[in-house]
């Protein structure tokens, strides 16, 4: 009999590993993933990525509002899956992660046991990581921490953002993914417990990031603030306010950055001159390429010049 998964998953990030699975020909018994919920400014009910994938390629989809519902599970054991596969989905209960005899897996962007949390891409580039990549691992009660069953690496420059490493990792992850699940299936998996691993560093913690979290305080330093905008470059997206020439408060979106240390303070300062925009740090310089102000569009430093005039506004600090 051919081995089955049901695979688990919602955004963009998902589609990609369902996909290289599906192409490896492991075979698909369903496909969970999220309701289909309203979303933009219309409201517009709005399918997920993967089950806009899922569909196209003729699998089933399911899309169960509470995970411990009867029909839900009922629904699952019907499917006789083998092994469950999570990439970016919800927290799911014990009486799913423990249904499968050969268990449930996990996709996670970081090198376990970096890193446990909601966002590990954003927090590896803020904390200014050389160096990040993704772990499979089987499911247990707490959330990543259940063993170890592979890991891949991938190296971060100082151009990275987190956007361009989940674009990479996405497709890294899936591949590590895929070697996996078929790993499992011939019996050539040996997964290690996560306290079983001798670390040469403290442990890193990757907590979901609100807004509150993204605002800049300009008194930090260079390479604090420029780590800060690319870690949550292009979302959600590091800002500050500034003070117009007419006296009004508005919320500055930075997208992409160069940084210049020349270690004087200069927290606070605005310096506009031919050879381009920058803010001030506590010991240099934050040269601004790319930005959004409150109710624009997105813009290279060019195209905001053209209608803002940088030299009669004002920074707020923090």
């Amino acid at each position: 009999m051919p081995h089955k998964i049901v695979f688990m998953g919602t955004p963009d990030f998902a589609v990609e590993s369902l996909k290289q699975i599906l192409e490896s020909g492991i075979e698909v018994a369903a496909v969970v993933t999220s309701p289909d919920r309203p979303a933009g400014r219309g409201q517009q009910v709005k399918m997920s990525a993967v089950k806009t994938f899922a569909q196209e390629q003729n699998l089933r989809v399911l899309q169960p509002e509470k995970l411990k519902s009867d029909e839900f599970i009922n629904e699952l054991k019907t499917l006789n899956a083998d092994l469950f596969v999570v990439v970016a989905f919800r927290m799911l209960p014990e009486i799913v992660w423990d249904m499968p005899p050969k268990g449930t897996i996990n996709l996670h962007g970081s090198l376990l046991p970096q890193y446990r949390g909601a966002a590990p891409i954003n927090w590896a580039v803020i904390n200014g990581d050389q160096q990040t990549g993704a772990t499979t691992f089987f499911i247990e009660k707490e959330i990543d921490t259940g063993k170890i069953i592979d890991k891949v690496t991938l190296p971060i420059s100082e151009e990275d953002t987190a956007g361009s490493i989940h674009d990479r990792l996405m497709v890294k992850g899936a591949e590590l993914l895929t070697k996996t699940v078929n790993n499992i299936f011939e019996g050539k998996v040996e997964a290690i417990a996560q306290d079983q691993l001798n670390l040469d560093t403290p442990l890193k913690h990757a907590p979901k990031i609100f807004k509150a979290d993204c605002k800049i305080n300009w008194s930090h330093s260079t390479k604090t603030i420029h780590n800060k905008i690319r870690g949550l470059s292009p979302y959600p997206t590091a800002w500050t306010e500034i003070i117009d020439n007419k006296g009004k408060k508005k919320s500055l979106k930075i997208f992409n950055t160069r940084y210049k240390i020349d270690e004087q303070n200069n927290t606070g300062k605005i310096l506009e001159n031919e050879n381009g925009v920058f803010f001030g740090t506590n010991n240099g310089w934050i040269q601004l390429l790319e930005l959004q102000l409150e109710g624009k569009k997105r813009m290279s430093i060019d195209q905001f010049t053209a209608g803002f005039n940088f030299k009669e506004a004002e920074l707020v600090l923090q």
